[in-house]
């Protein structure tokens, strides 16, 4: 089966890298570029933010993610599938994380179930760029906190480019 690449990616950030940010950002631009409709992207990114919201201490942002991701993901059981996830093992194993972010449990890394050929097509890629599949990453503050530390140069940019813009029309 050939997986979406931004599929791939997600994986080895959300696996080897424990990169959850990069998790949402790789995934929101393939969802966006391809114009895809549905709730499946965007619940997987909600699951990915929700552990980042976690492991950060930010437990309400964290429950709204996981709750909002699960209920999206509800709606797509037959694409989990496809996409390689055993979808009965992956809701209890978020119905469980929810819980433990209810309880103000300490983060700890979890695995998605993935289906032998996803996970063939995972330690594929893993092994091509570098990535070591087999250990949990220890992430530092660059990626605990990747939100606050990044560059926002273009980010502040556009927006005051939109402003301009904006100014102009009135």
């Amino acid at each position: 089966m050939k997986y979406p690449e931004a599929w791939i990616d997600y994986l080895i950030y959300f696996h080897a890298d424990q990169d959850f940010f990069e998790c949402h950002e790789v995934l929101e631009e393939h969802w966006k570029n391809e114009g895809m409709k549905g709730n499946l992207w965007p619940g997987l990114i909600q699951i990915a933010v929700a552990l980042y919201h976690q492991r950060r201490g930010n437990i309400n942002g964290a429950k709204r993610m996981i709750s909002s991701g699960i209920q999206k993901l509800l709606t797509e059981k037959e694409a989990l599938h496809v996409l390689g996830l055993e979808t009965d093992i992956l809701f209890h194993l978020l119905e469980k994380r929810k819980i433990e972010i209810e309880q103000q449990k300490i983060f700890s890394s979890i695995s998605l179930p993935l289906s032998p050929s996803l996970q063939e097509a995972c330690l594929i890629e893993a092994e091509r760029t570098g990535k070591d599949w087999s250990t949990k990453a220890n992430p530092d503050d660059q990626i605990i906190h990747k939100h606050r530390l990044r560059d926002r140069t273009s980010v502040i940019e556009e927006r005051e480019k939109q402003k301009l813009q904006k100014k102009r029309i009135l």
